[in-house]
C-alpha cells in the first residue's frame, strides 16, 4: 500500500523514478545486486546535508565533548545505580549497557539472521514487501519513501512483538527461532531500566511503566548494503527517535524528552551509506512505546515544580501521526513545544500516574 501523492517530490520525473523503485519491491539490496554503478537520482541528498558525514568537522576538545557513558546493571548499590543513568540520559542522552543479562548468542543470532533474510531469497522479501502498518510482519525500503525529500540507502524488516505479536509461521525463516525470545530478553531489561529512569526523575520505581510506556514493542531490522556512490546518499539521516524508549543492538538508546521536559535527551543520531568495498552493516532497534491502538491517555511532561512544561500533552496516536506525516525530515517534538507564553498554553492536564 503506498500513498498516492508525494510532498516535494520536485518533479514528475522523481515521482515515476521513486513509484517504479516501490513497485519493483527489490529494495535498496535489489539495486545493488542489479549491478548498479550509480545510484538513482531519488536517493541523492543535497550538499549541505551531507557536508559533516563526508568530511567531519573537527572534535571539540575532550573538555568539551562527552565520553558515551556506560551503565553497569551488576553495580551492587542501588543509588549508584540510578545515578549513572541520570548522569548518561541527562548528558549524552544514550548510553552503553553491560552485563545486562541478554545472552550474547541471541543477539549474534539475531544479526545473523537478519543479515541472511536480507542476503537470502529476493521473492522471500517481496512476498513481505508493504506499507500496510496493519500487518505484523512486513518488508520495505524507507518507511517515508513518499514523504522525503530524498531517500536514504537502506532497507528493513518490521516485525511486532507486542501486544498482539506476529504469528510465528509469518516471521523470515532466518529469524523465526529467535525473533520472539530477543523481544522477551529486551523486555525484561526494559522493564529495569524504566525502573531505573523512574527513580532518576525522583519517581517511584513502576512510575513509567504505570504510564503505559512500554505496552508496545516493535523490532526494526535495518540492512545497509554497500553504495557504488557513498559522497551522494546516506544511511539513514539525522533524526531523533519518536518512541518512549529505544535499545538499538550494540549501539546505544533514547528516546524520553517529550516526558522528561528536556531534563533527559533525545540524541540526534544518523548513519552514513557504506562503500561499495564495505561489507553490509546491520542493526536492530526495539522500539517501546505505548499501544497507540487502544491508548487514550494523555502525554505531557513530568510535573516538576522547578521548571515549566515546555511540550503541550498530546496523545500518542496522535504523536505518531504527525511523525508519520513529516517522516525523517524534521523534528516531531518541535510540533509540540510551547511557545514563549509557556504554561498557559497547555490545553488539557496530561496523566501523570
Amino acid at each position: 500500500m503506498a500513498p498516492t501523492a508525494a510532498k516535494d517530490s520536485g518533479s514528475a520525473d522523481r515521482w515515476r523514478e521513486v513509484q517504479a523503485f516501490e513497485d519493483s519491491k527489490l529494495g535498496v539490496k535489489g539495486l545493488v545486486d542489479s549491478g548498479v554503478k550509480s545510484i538513482p537520482a531519488m536517493f541523492h541528498h543535497p550538499p549541505e546535508s551531507l557536508k559533516d558525514v563526508i568530511s567531519p568537522p573537527a572534535l571539540p576538545s575532550s573538555d568539551d565533548a562527552p565520553a558515551i557513558p556506560v551503565v553497569d546493571l551488576s553495580v551492587a548499590r542501588r543509588e549508584d545505580l540510578v545515578a549513572q543513568v541520570k548522569h548518561a540520559a541527562g548528558t549524552v542522552g544514550f548510553f552503553w549497557v553491560v552485563n545486562h543479562g541478554v545472552p550474547e548468542e541471541l543477539m549474534a543470532s539475531m544479526l545473523s539472521g537478519v543479515r541472511q533474510f536480507n542476503e537470502g531469497s529476493l521473492e522471500a522479501k517481496q512476498a513481505l514487501y508493504s506499507r500496510d502498518p496493519a500487518r505484523n510482519v512486513r518488508f520495505a525500503s524507507n518507511f517515508d519513501l513518499f514523504e522525503s525529500a530524498a531517500a536514504d540507502w537502506r532497507d528493513t524488516l518490521y516485525c511486532k512483538i507486542a501486544p498482539d505479536p506476529a504469528p510465528r509461521e509469518l516471521v523470515p525463516e532466518p529469524l523465526r527461532n529467535v525473533m520472539m525470545e530477543y523481544g522477551e530478553e529486551l523486555t525484561k531489561l526494559a522493564r529495569s531500566m524504566f525502573e531505573l529512569l523512574s527513580e532518576s526523575l525522583g519517581m517511584p520505581s513502576d512510575h513509567l511503566h504505570k504510564m503505559e510506556c512500554m505496552q508496545q514493542l516493535h523490532i526494526v531490522c535495518q540492512y545497509y548494503p554497500p553504495c557504488p556512490e557513498p559522497h551522494l546518499t546516506i544511511g539513514v539521516r539525522k533524526h531523533s527517535d519518536t518512541g518512549f524508549f529505544t535499545i538499538l543492538l550494540q549501539d546505544g538508546m533514547g528516546g524520553l524528552q517529550l516526558v522528561t521536559n528536556d531534563r533527559y535527551k533525545s540524541v540526534d543520531h544518523r548513519v552514513p551509506a557504506n562503500k561499495s568495498s564495505d561489507t553490509a552493516r546491520v542493526s536492530v532497534a526495539a522500539f517501546f512505546n505505548p499501544d497507540e491502538k487502544r491508548t487514550e491517555r494523555l502525554y505531557g511532561p513530568i510535573p516538576d515544580p522547578s521548571k515549566p512544561p515546555l511540550y503541550r500533552s498530546v496523545t500518542f496516536p496522535d504523536f505518531i501521526a504527525k511523525f508519520n506525516s513529516i517522516g525523517l525530515d524534521g523534528r516531531v517534538l518541535d510540533h509540540f513545544r510551547l511557545e514563549d507564553d509557556g504554561p498557559t498554553r497547555l490545553a488539557a492536564p496530561a496523566h501523570h500516574v
